[in-house]
């Protein structure tokens, strides 16, 4: 189902409670938020603030308890497994913590795996995954498996499957947690030369400071709030962040 909106993320008075036993947990608490296309945005806060419950409502990955969230035109607030399915892979590209590659897939057959259940054929989807996979300094690891690399190289994969689809959304959930700080540099620099090449949208959940200092935009929450909303014309280069 379609709902008009003028910005690429649209979230509407949404509160998410889950249930532990006889317990409430709320994870989030009438939330307010639009993001634009092209931002490249850090969703901060310490553990339990309620921002990778945010980031999994916009992926729709959860649904929320109260409210409404509208993500490219589409409102995703109810939608079905197989619906909620099919608007991810034909709309965002996922980067977890845990990298989430397929043990049994080479990197080259990792980063096409999405073009694959989008029914691009073999050809097509290595002559676009290659280029990338390349370029992020994996040319020479094309064949390995997630076991034979280190864990940047693992991370640098699943960026290259969650871009190789072309999303319009780039979800990011504490993609850094598992990385030194070289590596996380790295890849932050990484991904910050795509969005401006591309323009897609990158929306992180973080405490990293390296991760904050590098967006554009930091949505600070808390206890289910969000408390701070911070704009910058461009991304600081270093200096720690006290309040991340």
């Amino acid at each position: 189902m379609n709902a008009p909106t003028e910005s690429l993320i649209a979230v509407r008075d949404v509160a998410r409670v889950y249930v532990d036993g006889s317990v409430e947990v709320h994870a989030l608490r009438g939330v307010d938020l639009d993001i634009d296309e092209g931002e490249f945005t850090a969703l901060a806060g310490p553990s339990g603030s309620g921002k990778t419950t945010l980031l999994n409502m916009i992926g729709a990955l959860d649904a929320p308890t109260r409210g409404a969230v509208t993500v490219a035109g589409h409102d995703v607030t109810g939608l079905g497994r197989a619906a909620a399915a099919t608007f991810r892979l034909q709309n965002v590209g996922f980067i977890f913590q845990a990298y989430n590659l397929l043990p049994v897939l080479t990197a080259v057959e990792n980063a096409e795996f999405t073009l694959q259940l989008q029914g691009v054929p073999k050809a097509e989807r290595r002559a676009k995954v290659v280029p990338l996979l390349e370029r992020v300094g994996l040319g020479e690891q094309l064949h390995r498996r997630p076991h034979e690399m280190s864990g940047g190289q693992q991370q640098r994969v699943a960026i290259v499957r969650a871009l190789a689809s072309s999303p319009r959304i780039v979800l990011a959930d504490e993609p850094t947690a598992n990385l030194d700080t070289a590596t996380s540099e790295d890849l932050l620099d990484l991904m910050l030369e795509l969005n401006a090449e591309s323009g897609v949208t990158f929306v992180f959940s973080t405490h990293d400071p390296a991760v904050i200092r590098r967006a554009r935009r930091v949505v600070r929450l808390d206890s289910g709030h969000i408390v701070g909303d911070e704009r910058r014309e461009s991304c600081a280069d270093g200096g720690d962040d006290a309040a991340a």
